[in-house]
């Protein structure tokens, strides 16, 4: 009882603050407590950011120093009415103190000296932050924190990374004999210097490039340097070559590969066939090469380590090629890239100590080589088993994938979500199946015979992440939490599905292009004797291939290709025009005004739209009598400059835009159809996302060209949906200028297009219908 009441009395002796430091970190304020006589042993920890096992062995020396009388009370505290009422926080998180004290310890310290004597509202945010480090293991750092995946609800990022599997994955602590019989065939194939010498991977990154070289590609624009030579491919049509250094060079389509020639590490050479056997045709004998033809011509790119840009990818039909041999090529590369690190480590450990060797530079200043930017977790999900399966040789010898539970929980779908009698053209079913989250990102580290999800950053050779889920981590100038080091080294970049990001957001991609391939604020532990020159050189990006896949061509994504890839060995870009446009999709009988307006230039389009629509364009369609006007707008501002000068001039208008709620989309979608409301404001990005079939249109204006040409087919064959047998009295006019050129030969074909744009005349009538 004594004893018991000597807790009590001690409780209460204790101020807010030192209870609430007590509740959060189970030990004793670091400033406030009082501190007793007997000095404690002065301990020095070594940390490191690889070395799970002397942190772990340090928490556990820590534990046995810390246990006191503060670690009895938690649990009165925990129960005490007193408490409970001065604190508002949950009690589960008093329990995180108790787990690992001595990262508190280091945390509270921090939080007293930033401190001093400041009132207690100060100290909440540096308390919170302690807490927060405590969630990570000794020597990890802050950034390693934020590098895991997020939580599915939007914007909340779940502060999780796989700490517990660090040394197993290290690169700097393991050795090639610790691999069994795949990497030893790796060694003797290292011992060919011939064979090792033809290795794509081998003459790519040991390539040593002269100043004046670097300089050629810093200084001079692209376009006056590169010589460019174009060549007609098989599947892939009419390819460009361009290169800053080689003249004239190109490639030729091999219609037969042999696997044996393409450099695959070990086990892809095996699993390769089996993991693509689903679209290999079933006639395929074993002896014929293990690639479709797209993906042969592909792969045949990729292998050299040039830019790629591929503007066809297409989610119903080839989207799942594309996805297989780009997966295969940044694994290939990874493999070799770690098979190299860990060979040189069992050379360098056999060595005799004193005999330094520039032989062994081997790695990038950070150690994530591959970034896959994709536009949902489904498509990182589906990637990860791609990962998998190629790196599994069969049933018995299955890799070991840790958190692979947790991996399928946060990324993977459940199919009772979504609604059964939602019915959508079969495109959107395949860009929207699964888990269609946009804002995520997951660090992969691969062995031979394993797999680590949710490796910090650092520790990461892979990253899969969304636009949204890397600018959330690179952060923006002057923000405190930022962190863009681990894009310091990224030998090849992946971006899926371009075309999406026009979508989403343009900026996030643009903003992760300006932190790639820069040299890192901090050196994160690195053995400067093992980096390549070409890192220390800051010449990364020069080194850097670009693999870019959309379903269409377009300026923004144009300008990706041409002002950020400056690969050295040069860009391959696919370049065919459509022959014949939608316009051949519009199945009702309906005549199309192709009205061209003159700008002056690129910045001036979008003022010239705005006064040639609300100057010859609108007044045409002010009278009643051309009611049930539907105004399809791409760009969500051009739709908020008309909304307002509507509202301004007080036009009977309706509005429907991606951020309007259900109830208003309801409402909007019945004022059109009864004809209540004579205008419809209508957004692409809200088709794109929802694909509703607009009833009641009449009259058809597109303010711009649609960005995906089937669209303009899909709104133009709304205006079947209605049965009202008038479709004498049906419209539709098109604003274009010199600028769409792209867009608008998608829609009319490249050879009417040319014709449209010489001609004298500024507006253009075709014709589509049934009765043609």
């Amino acid at each position: 009882m004594g004893k018991r009441r000597g807790e009590r009395e001690l409780l209460r002796s204790l101020t807010k603050k030192q209870k609430k430091h007590l509740r959060e970190f189970g030990e004793e304020h670091p400033f406030y407590d009082k501190v007793s006589g007997r000095p404690e042993a002065t301990q020095i920890c070594e940390l490191s950011e690889n070395s799970d096992k002397s942190s772990a062995e340090s928490d556990s020396e820590t534990e046995v120093e810390q246990v006191s009388v503060y670690h009895k009370l938690l649990a009165t505290l925990k129960t005490s009415p007193e408490s409970e009422s001065e604190e508002e926080e949950d009690e589960s998180e008093s329990e995180d103190g108790e787990s690992e004290p001595e990262v508190d310890s280091e945390g509270s310290q921090e939080t007293g000296e930033a401190d001093g004597g400041e009132e207690d509202k100060n100290d909440v945010p540096e308390l919170e932050e302690a807490k927060e480090t405590a969630e990570q293991t000794l020597g990890q750092e802050q950034a390693d924190g934020a590098d895991a995946s997020c939580d599915p609800s939007y914007g909340v990022i779940e502060e999780f990374t796989d700490v517990k599997h660090e040394s197993e994955f290290s690169l700097e602590t393991n050795f090639m004999e610790e691999e069994s019989g795949d990497c030893n065939a790796d060694q003797r194939d290292g011992n060919s210097s011939q064979a090792f010498s033809e290795d794509p991977f081998k003459q790519h990154m040991d390539k040593e490039l002269e100043e004046k070289e670097v300089e050629k590609m810093s200084t001079l624009p692209k376009s006056s340097s590169q010589s460019k030579v174009t060549a007609k491919w098989p599947r892939l049509g009419q390819l460009t070559f361009s290169s800053t250094l080689e003249k004239h060079k190109t490639l030729k389509a091999d219609k037969e590969v042999d696997v044996k020639q393409l450099y695959l590490h070990k086990p892809l050479e095996s699993t390769w066939p089996k993991v693509n056997k689903q679209f290999l045709s079933s006639v395929n004998k074993p002896s014929d090469p293990p690639f479709t033809p797209l993906q042969r011509e592909l792969f045949c790119v990729m292998n050299t380590y040039r830019d790629l840009f591929y503007p066809e990818r297409n989610a119903l039909t080839n989207g799942e090629e594309i996805r297989h041999a780009y997966c295969l090529h940044a694994l290939n590369h990874v493999l070799k890239a770690n098979a190299q690190v860990l060979s040189n480590n069992a050379k360098r450990r056999d060595q005799k100590p004193g005999t330094d060797s520039d032989d062994y530079r081997d790695q990038g200043l950070t150690r994530p080589k591959v970034l896959m930017i994709v536009p949902f977790r489904e498509c990182a999900l589906r990637i990860v088993h791609i990962f998998i399966s190629l790196l599994e040789v069969n049933d018995k010898r299955k890799i070991d994938v840790s958190n692979k539970k947790r991996f399928k929980g946060e990324f993977g779908s459940d199919p009772e979500e979504k609604p059964p009698n939602l019915k959508r053209p079969e495109d959107y079913e395949a860009v929207f199946a699964g888990n269609i989250d946009d804002h995520f990102r997951i660090g992969v580290a691969i062995l031979q015979k394993s797999m680590r999800l949710y490796a910090p950053f650092y520790s990461s050779d892979i990253i899969i992440a969304s636009p949204l889920g890397m600018r959330t981590v690179i952060g923006a100038e002057g923000e405190k939490k930022r962190d863009f080091d681990f894009l310091s080294s990224i030998e090849i970049l992946i971006i899926d599905q371009a075309d999406i990001y026009l979508m989403q957001n343009w900026e996030h991609v643009l903003h992760l292009m300006k932190h790639i391939n820069r040299l890192p604020l901090d050196s994160h532990g690195v053995d400067f004797s093992r980096v390549r020159m070409l890192n220390l050189n800051n010449w990364s990006k020069y080194y850097r291939q670009t693999l870019l896949f959309s379903a269409l061509q377009d300026p923004q994504i144009n300008s990706i290709f041409n002002k950020h890839c400056f690969n050295y060995v040069g860009q391959v870009a696919v370049r065919n025009v459509p022959l014949s446009g939608s316009i051949g999709h519009v199945v009702v009988q309906l005549p199309h005004v192709f009205r061209r307006l003159e700008a002056e230039n690129l910045t001036s389009v979008i003022e010239t739209r705005f006064q040639f629509f609300i100057d010859k364009v609108l007044p045409e369609y002010r009278d009643a009598i051309m009611s049930h006007t539907l105004i399809y707008v791409p760009s969500y501002f051009d739709y908020v400059r008309l909304r307002n000068y509507f509202k301004k001039e007080e036009l009977n208008f309706t509005h429907i835009c991606e951020y309007t709620k259900k109830a208003g989309v309801c409402r909007a979608r019945r004022f059109f159809l009864k004809g209540e409301k004579q205008f419809l404001l209508f957004t692409e990005r809200f088709h794109f996302y929802k694909r509703y079939t607009i009833k009641g249109i009449r009259n058809l204006i597109f303010y711009e060209l649609p960005t995906y040409s089937h669209f303009y087919s899909e709104i133009c064959n709304m205006m079947k949906a209605t049965d009202s047998g008038v479709d004498a009295t049906w419209t539709c006019t098109v604003l274009y200028s010199k600028y769409d050129a792209q867009k608008l030969a998608a829609v009319v074909g490249i050879d009417r297009t040319a014709q449209m744009l010489q001609s004298k005349k500024n507006v253009h009538l075709f014709v589509t219908g049934e009765n043609e």
